[in-house]
């Protein structure tokens, strides 16, 4: 008999009316069903992006095509949780025209950056001349590796391990450099200067020497070749220009990359004893307390201290820190897609027992 009353309790609090909207009316018992549908459609959509993340992060190949469906998904899940809420209150999405003029005022008066960058990012993400994993380069300089694309914002985290939250319009409306979108392979150009005077052969063989001492040094392959050019002359030295092809990983770290090349030049000549130049003045000194020339330099005491140039020693085998950096580097970010992957993850609920 109890049992019967709260029964009869519950289902009148279900349909008891909160308001109406033309002929249709809304109740509590609605109103719960469509938070449920809703609240359900966003906990499916965060877990379903999860596990894509976590799919993402333990491939190397396609993980473009994989966040593509990871976004797709979400927002799919996201819009038919919304259209299901509606339908279980009982309103026709249709009676919601009477809204869409206060939408459109609203878009014209506040909201059109957030339109604007939404929109954008959707573009982004079925353009993919960006992916996710590219490591890009902006009009200002600033280098990093696209992280995220956001329905407001793309993160880019930096070299440095600084986040950057740029507007999507901002990628679509400027000029950027992908380094990593197509062929895996770069070339760059690292120059160094010599005193005049020094043995080009000598120079290009030492710093040739040089480059695939470093680690990260493509083997030359047909048309890929690394070179030595001669490409002008300076006021006091010869310009020249490692012509090199990087690896793909080494190429996300070009201030590592150059740093790694200029110290193993910078070794090789050295070692070969190829003289750096250095900006000299000749100093003529025609007449001092009346005397002229030689004269005069002696009377200075500087006869015999002129032109004196410095010598060039290595006493140690130098640590090319550039280097160094960016084999650690290739290795950590990988495990950081990994552990990026795993933390999004709910817990599983074991606990350790050796802690607390």
């Amino acid at each position: 008999m109890l049992e019967g009353v709260m029964y009869q309790d519950f289902q009148k609090l279900t349909e008891f009316t909160l308001f109406s909207m033309g002929s249709k009316t809304v109740t509590v018992g609605s109103l719960f069903a469509a938070l449920f549908i809703f609240v359900f459609a966003l906990l499916a959509a965060r877990f379903t992006s999860k596990v894509l993340r976590r799919v993402r992060g333990s491939t190397s190949y396609g993980r473009g095509m994989v966040y593509l469906v990871e976004k797709l998904i979400t927002y799919g899940l996201v819009v038919v949780g919304i259209i299901a809420a509606f339908s279980a209150i009982g309103l026709n999405l249709s009676a919601l025209a009477v809204f869409a003029g206060a939408l459109g005022i609203g878009v014209g008066l506040g909201l059109q950056g957030i339109v604007k960058e939404f929109v954008s990012g959707l573009v982004l993400i079925f353009d993919r001349a960006l992916n996710i994993g590219d490591f890009i380069e902006l009009e200002d300089g600033r280098r990093g590796t696209i992280k995220e694309i956001g329905p407001r914002a793309t993160h880019v985290r930096t070299n440095d391990n600084l986040h950057m939250l740029l507007p999507n319009s901002h990628l679509i409306e400027k000029n950027i450099v992908n380094w990593t979108m197509r062929d895996a392979v770069r070339r760059i150009h690292v120059p160094f200067f010599v005193a005049y005077g020094a043995d080009k052969a000598q120079v290009r063989t030492a710093v040739l020497e040089a480059a695939f001492s470093v680690p990260f040094t493509l083997p030359d392959e047909g048309d890929r070749k690394t070179q030595v050019w001669l490409v002008g002359f300076g006021e006091s030295n010869l310009k020249f220009e490692l012509v090199v092809w990087p690896t793909l990983d080494a190429c996300k770290r070009p201030a590592a990359m150059q740093a790694a090349y200029t110290w193993a030049i910078d070794d090789a000549l050295r070692k070969a004893g190829i003289g750096i130049p250095y900006p000299q003045i000749d100093v003529r000194v025609r007449e001092v307390l009346g005397r002229e020339s030689e004269d005069a330099l002696r009377a200075l005491g500087l006869n015999g201290q002129a032109h004196t140039e410095p010598q060039l020693h290595i006493d140690r085998i130098s640590t090319n820190d550039a280097a160094e950096d960016l084999q650690r580097h290739s290795v950590d970010e990988d495990a950081d897609d990994v552990r990026e992957s795993v933390d999004d993850l709910p817990p599983t609920g074991k606990s350790n027992p050796g802690r607390a």
